[in-house]
């Protein structure tokens, strides 16, 4: 194995969990600056107040986007093992 596959497979790991990891991260950030906006508005300073919103937000989005996830995850995994022979040799 050259160090520039292994420098590849690694690029390509890191940028597939950036990916499947991306849009509910974006969503809990968009939710809690949302929260903490109305937080600041209005002067409720609970703390807790901010976890449910973000969990109902991840778990909506992980849902619409569990298709697409799948897709990508099913494809990077065979073409992982297509291309397993050429890595032994």
């Amino acid at each position: 194995m050259s160090h520039q596959l292994i420098v590849d497979l690694a690029r390509n790991a890191i940028m597939l969990a950036l990916m499947v990891a991306g849009p509910m991260l974006i969503v809990a950030l968009g939710v809690g600056l949302l929260v903490s906006v109305i937080q600041a508005v209005t002067q409720i300073q609970e703390q807790t107040l901010s976890f449910v919103p973000k969990l109902v937000a991840v778990g909506a989005t992980f849902l619409i986007a569990l298709p697409w996830i799948l897709q990508i995850l099913i494809k990077y995994t065979t073409e992982l093992f297509r291309s397993l022979p050429s890595f032994v040799s």
